[in-house]
């Protein structure tokens, strides 16, 4: 007997024909040349479009006028909605006389009332269509003994590898999918071999084996894992504090002292991501692109459907989503070897200057390790291509990259000129690196500037050095400037109706009386009871009732009031940093922003800085990790408390195991986080913290950035990133039909800008092409081919990578098997393995302010 899904596919069958080819036809009452029209404009496949068909017969003119009216105020400053189809339908709206004489319109009237069918029942977008049901099956069981128990398991392995990794070099990482790959065995073994015992608890029946392992407790179970596999930031801050070579202040070994800390950041971004649903995760243009992997990969384990669908060269493609990734995920973890271990030339393929290693110029412009990248063949590595927070080129939008692409550019020449014109000394330094140095050309040395407390000491830094920055440091912090005023600007000016519907949906009951929230997905979702704001409240006062508890029972010499800043913070940026993520895909973290406010705010106090960075950037960072969350399980229709008490229990296990490795690493481990430890736990990631801290905190952002600063210059980034939105804006105002400054973005666009020292456009130019190729070529020529297939090759891709990187660095990496040839050797040759400088000091000189005449 065909299943539920079979059973909806062959009615919608029956109400179309089929051709020679195999394709469906639209019934007769829809001209031939207005479906291809429609297919063209939403980018649907044939089964989207029969679905469609049927729905549209019961619209009449006044409802599909309604749908439109509501689709144009959402959707209209929308890059990922199609503009064509937003123009159509303002001009069917606006027409007077199709309402008048609608038998004049026929034609145009059938179309419409399929595009406002399809939008009406399902999402708009084929990237959502591809991936996501727009229907549910709420007697699927959940909240399962066997999904919990899978989950807690995971999330206790993945975070006690994660925490135990973070400080060594090179680290390892284990991301949810590694559990959600794993998950699917366990879950199939537990259904086979658990008995069916069934017992009450709390006045519900529950039983150990409920049946088929499902894609609801999957998804459930790789929830947890997203929440539980991060490593916690407290790490930062106590190792920093501790350790004899930095802070050496001993009470930081207190567990009680971590557990507060580790507690209070891992949480208190709950608290305002329960705020954030009516901005976030409610409004059907907050696609969240990246979380479409991850639900494409469920699928495909989950999936009784195998729809045939026509693809490249004149073929019908029949294989599976399961087989697809199968295939897919072998071949990579396969080939994953040879740029990662065997020839890692592959990986930053500086092809260029391998003609000449030693030469200067020729390195700079094209070196992927030390120069601007420009190399038109740069990688054959796809981990190169998700180096940006593990973000695909098949899945963000092209308009993204494009946007990036054009940012890091214009950010190239402009290194390059305060490179070659020594602006600033610049040309002493090497051109793209991250750290900070002396006017000796070394590393800054922080204990030259503090005391023997860590404060900051005015005799000491006068005697010995300001600090200097990279040309392409230099380039980062403009450009980080300019992305906070821009991404506010932004969104007051393009999503403005968009957060005044979210307040005022705020103090109203979501349901079906909402009339901002009725997608098809915010319909099956109203079953379901939602969690209370008073549930996220009673978290967030626990969070910050267990930072207070942290800060002031130490003797941190800091204010409680770093955690209501981060909170404040947090509120202002939080919906337009979300909303940008949530419709293109990549994040803008407040670290720096959170550094310099903080820096100014207790300058000369570098622990007080370090809790203003934590607050000020974990905030914002795990409210929007929560949101996404929430809009995942929203897809996959996973009840809101379920999803709700999945999150809390896995970042409270998350939460002591983590905090317990972390008190082995410090009192167990001998040497930690010194040069010499002979298992390479130097702790790279701490020592640029620390080296953040002092900087930021001891030395200040006032001597560096304000008043008389060497650098003060950079501040013209926040007036920058206020002009270009608001120019943008007007722009499409004046000329409304030039379609491609729709597609300019802003905030990703001084997002490129920030991705030097130290990445460069090698990183990024072949995401540029993968997108096109997916997003561009595919997605338009071959919908439905690109649909079935598209998310499942990337999770595919991104799997095989992990599963691959850490075989490779427990079985070869080490235990230091290396394997040495020039394939291996030629990546650090030359200028490639040390950076080189336009001009060098002679011994005992120094470049910059004279000493005595810096304060």
């Amino acid at each position: 007997m065909a299943n539920k899904d079979e059973k909806e596919i062959i009615d919608v069958d029956d109400t179309v024909r089929n051709n020679s080819a195999g394709v469906k036809e639209l019934p007769a009452y829809v001209a031939e040349d207005l479906v291809d029209q429609v297919e063209n404009d939403l980018n649907l496949t044939g089964e989207d479009l029969a679905k469609a068909q049927e729905t549209a017969k019961e619209l009449d003119l006044d409802q599909t006028r309604a749908i439109f009216r509501d689709v144009i105020q959402n959707h209209e400053n929308d890059q990922n909605f199609p503009m064509r189809v937003l123009e159509s339908m303002k001009e069917f709206v606006t027409n007077e006389d199709i309402y008048a004489n609608p038998q004049n319109y026929e034609k145009l009237i059938s179309e419409m009332r399929v595009e406002a069918a399809l939008i009406s029942n399902d999402s708009p977008y084929p990237e959502v269509r591809a991936v996501v049901d727009n229907t549910d099956d709420p007697s699927l069981p959940c909240s399962t003994i066997r999904a919990w128990v899978i989950g807690i398991i995971y999330v206790a392995a993945g975070s006690l590898i994660n925490q135990l990794f973070y400080i060594r070099q090179p680290t390892i990482t284990l991301q949810a999918n590694v559990a959600q790959l794993l998950a699917y065995p366990a879950g199939k073994a537990w259904e086979k071999l658990v008995p069916d015992w069934q017992f009450s608890l709390f006045g519900q029946r529950h039983s150990l084996n409920p049946g088929k392992f499902n894609k609801k407790e999957h998804m459930l179970i790789t929830i947890m894992a997203n929440v539980g596999f991060k490593t916690i930031y407290t790490t930062d801050i106590v190792l920093s504090q501790f350790l004899p070579q930095y802070f050496n202040q001993k009470y930081a070994a207190d567990y009680g002292y971590q557990l507060l800390l580790t507690l209070s950041t891992n949480f208190i971004g709950y608290g305002i991501a329960g705020l954030t649903r009516q901005f976030l995760v409610y409004p059907a243009h907050c696609v969240w692109p990246s979380s479409l992997v991850t639900i494409a990969l469920n699928q495909s384990f989950h999936t009784d459907t195998n729809p045939a669908v026509p693809g490249p060269f004149r073929r019908i493609f029949t294989m599976s989503k399961l087989r697809c990734f199968t295939y897919a995920f072998l071949f990579m973890f396969v080939y994953f070897w040879l740029p990662n271990y065997l020839f890692t030339a592959l990986s930053l393929f500086s092809w260029i200057t391998w003609i000449a290693p030693n030469n200067r110029n020729l390195a700079t412009i094209t070196g992927m390790n030390n120069g601007m990248g420009i190399n038109p063949l740069s990688t054959f590595d796809w981990n190169i291509l998700t180096y940006d927070l593990g973000n695909s080129p098949l899945v963000l939008p092209f308009f993204y990259w494009a946007n990036e692409f054009i940012g890091i550019t214009l950010g190239a020449f402009l290194i390059l000129g305060f490179w070659y014109t020594n602006i600033f000394n610049t040309s002493y330094l090497p051109i793209n690196t991250p750290r900070v140095f002396d006017h000796f050309a070394e590393y800054y040395n922080v204990t030259k500037a503090i005391d023997d407390r860590g404060i900051f000491d005015a005799a000491k830094y006068e005697a010995y050095s300001p600090p200097f920055l990279s040309a392409g440091y230099l380039v980062v912090y403009m450009f980080f400037f300019a992305i906070y005023t821009s991404v506010i600007t932004w969104t007051l000016l393009y999503h403005r109706h968009e957060i005044w519907r979210g307040l005022k949906a705020l103090f109203r009951k979501r349901g079906q009386d909402n009339a901002a929230f009725q997608d098809v997905h915010n319909r099956l979702m109203a079953k379901y009871n939602e969690v209370p704001e008073w549930w996220y409240l009673i978290v967030l006062l626990l969070s910050i009732g267990f930072g207070l508890g942290g800060i002031l029972g130490w003797p941190t010499y800091t204010s409680g009031g770093v955690i209501f800043y981060g909170i404040a913070l947090c509120l202002v940026f939080i919906v337009p940093v979300g909303i940008v993520k949530a419709i293109t895909g990549f994040e803008i973290t407040l670290n720096v922003l959170a550094e310099f406010i903080g820096g100014s705010w207790v300058a000369g106090n570098a622990l007080a800085m370090n809790f203003f960075k934590s607050f000020g950037y974990v905030t914002c960072a795990h409210t929007l990790n929560f949101a996404q969350d929430l809009k995942m399980a929203h897809y996959v229709k996973i009840p809101p408390r379920h999803t709700f008490t999945a999150q809390m229990v896995a970042t409270l296990v998350c939460s002591f195991v983590t905090t317990s490795i972390l008190n082995f690493q410090m009192n167990e481990i001998p040497g930690v986080c010194t040069a010499t430890q002979k298992d390479h736990y130097t702790c790279p990631g701490i020592n640029q913290f620390f080296t953040a801290a002092v900087l930021w905190g001891t030395v200040g952002p006032k001597k560096v950035f304000g008043k008389g600063g060497m650098y003060t210059w950079l501040l013209f980034g926040f007036p920058m990133g206020v002009v270009f939105p608001v120019m943008v804006y007007f722009g499409r105002k004046w000329w409304p039909k030039q379609r491609w400054l729709r597609n300019i973005h802003p905030p990703a666009l001084f997002y490129g800008g920030i991705q030097y020292a130290p990445y460069n456009i090698s990183y990024l130019w072949p995401c540029v092409i993968a997108s096109w190729v997916s997003h561009i070529y595919f997605k338009r020529r071959y919908t439905a081919f690109w649909s079935k297939y598209n998310y499942i090759v990337s999770a595919a891709f991104s799997s095989g990578v992990a599963i691959a990187a850490i075989i490779i660095f427990f079985a070869l990496q080490m235990p230091r098997f290396n394997v040495n040839w020039w394939g291996n050797e030629v990546v650090s040759a030359g200028c490639e393995g040390d950076p080189c400088v336009r001009l060098t000091l002679a011994d005992g000189e120094y470049f910059g302010p004279r000493i005595g005449q810096f304060h």
